[in-house]
This record gives C-alpha cells, structure tokens and sequence, in this order.
C-alpha cells in the first residue's frame, strides 16, 4: 500500500457540512448533528476516493493570531463575534453549529484520527507545515485558496479544493495552477497578497486584479521583484507602478500574513489509520444520532487500515 498523508482543513470542512447538510436530524438532547454527520460523510468520501494511509485534522487553536493582525488590523475583523484581551478573539459561529464542534472532536477521537493545532496560528500553518515536512505524498483537503500556495509536484503535495463542493472536487497539482491563474505555485502567495481576499479583510493593491497581478508576476518573478521594477519605473506601465508604488506600506507586511507557516515546532502524532473499535463507535453513534454516516465513516477507514 502505497503511504499517502491527508490534511483536513477541519473548520473549512466543518463549516460546510453545516451549510450543506440540513439539521433535521438531532441527538437525544435535542441538539443538531448535520454538521457532524456531515463532516463524516467528507471522511468517507476523501479516504475512499484518494485513498490516504495517514490522515490528520489539522485545527485552528487560534482561527486570528494576533500576529497577523498586528501587521493588517483589518485581517478577519468582519467575523469577530466579541474581542477577548490576551487571548483568541471569538469567531462569529451559528450557535447550531458551535455546540456540534465538541461532538466532532469526540468523534475524531473514536475514529483514531489525531487532531493537531498550535497555539498563535491557524489551521492553515499546521497544514503548512506538516505538508512541508512530510516524507510521503500528501493531499491538502481544504476550501481555501491560500493553500494553493502549497502545492508543489516534485515533492508530491497536492490541494483537492472543496470549493465547489464534495461532487465538484478540484485535484490542484502545478499544471492545475498555471492553468488557473497563469502563475506557478510558488507564486501564489505574492498574487494573493496583490489581488487581496475580501472574505480574509485583506485589502490587496487598489487596482490590481488577478489578471494585472499574474502578468507583473510573469514579468518580475516575485514581488520583490515587482516592487523593484517599480521603484525604477521599468517594465510596467505608468499606472500600474502608481498603483503598486502607493501600497508600499501594505506590500511590506502583506507577504507575512498570507504565506502559511511552514516550520511550527509540532507534536508528533501517530497519523497511520486504524481500524475503529466498533463497540465504542457504536456507542458514540446511537449517542449522538449519527447513523449511517458513521458507518460510512469507519468503512472508509478500515479499508485503509
């Protein structure tokens, strides 16, 4: 069997789940589980289709490090809930959901899937750096773009973006980017930092699109580069150094809060999968009204154990 590691984005899965599976069905105390069963229902489907050996849900201890926002004060501020001082603001998360969020890491547990976060960071520098560490291949299962950022064939670490949905999932690999944006991989995070992510409260270059930034990209190499050219008034029109030029304060600190970690001093975990214990799963399962998906869930895992 051919060794391959699996990186859950947990939140980006879980928070779809929510959306996308209605909440008709509750446990016995009356709280919903469609976020659960949803998200087990993803486990079945991503294990049996890219069939991992090793699989890690990767966490956000802190979903808006205070380092970053330190650099772009407005970086996530729009999905601040309440402010909390020496300590992680509080996301703004439907009470439906945030009740189910210690069901899904009770059942991680039963399913023998380790969950790895780090405090001051976020999911996406857990992934960063587990990715960029791993000795096997690797799969990112995430609906966020940043993490294209990662995804590098000579070392076999591919982004399968949920995006569009689990029946439309994206397999990004280097050709998959180029193809996309006209920019390699490694030249994501610079065209992310320029174009900006509303959805993240990064406000990017005034003017600059995906299209202007991927050609200055191809011209320049990096964003080092870019902002040298317009320093020197060479290979870009008048406009467009303007523009690039006036976001000089934003350019200096952008680069940081985008990129993902790569190098956090992580906990060893055992991510090989595992047979779950029927027995306890079963007792979780009836517990929280989980049914079938479950099972699906447990299948999909011992196939691979």
């Amino acid at each position: 069997m051919t060794e391959r590691l699996m990186l859950l984005d947990s939140a980006s899965l879980y928070f779809r789940a929510f959306y996308g599976v209605p909440d008709t069905v509750k446990a016995p105390d009356g709280r919903p589980v469609n976020a659960v069963r949803g998200f087990l229902d993803m486990i079945a489907k991503l294990v049996t289709t890219y069939e991992p050996t090793h699989l890690v849900a990767c966490w956000d201890d802190d979903w808006r490090p205070q380092w970053r926002v330190d650099l772009i004060p407005s970086y996530k501020a729009h999905r601040v809930a309440e402010a909390v001082a020496a300590a992680p603001d509080v996301e703004e998360v439907p009470d439906p959901l945030e009740i189910q969020v210690p069901v899904i890491r009770e059942t991680l547990g039963v399913l023998g899937i380790p969950i790895v976060g780090a405090a001051e960071h976020e999911a996406d520098d857990v992934i960063g750096t587990l990715a960029s560490t791993s000795t096997m291949p690797v799969d990112v299962i995430t609906g966020d773009r940043d993490l294209f950022q990662l995804v590098d064939d000579s070392r076999g670490i591919r982004v399968i973006y949920t995006g569009r949905g689990m029946s439309k999932l994206e397999e990004l690999t280097d050709a998959a980017i180029v193809t996309k944006y006209d920019i390699l991989p490694s030249q994501y995070a610079d065209f992310a930092a320029m174009r900006g992510d509303a959805s993240d409260g990064l406000p990017g270059v005034a003017g600059v699109g995906e299209k202007t930034a991927a050609t200055l990209l191809a011209a320049h190499g990096d964003l080092a580069g870019i902002r040298r050219a317009a320093e020197a008034g060479e290979g870009m029109s008048a406009g467009v150094r303007t523009k690039v030029l006036s976001a000089a304060d934003y350019l200096d600190v952008a680069p940081r809060v985008v990129e993902v970690v790569r190098d956090l001093p992580l906990p060893e975990v055992d991510a090989r999968i595992t047979t779950p214990d029927d027995a306890e799963l079963a007792t979780l399962a009836k517990a929280w009204s989980l049914g079938s998906s479950a099972t699906r869930a447990a299948e999909a895992l011992s196939a691979r154990a």
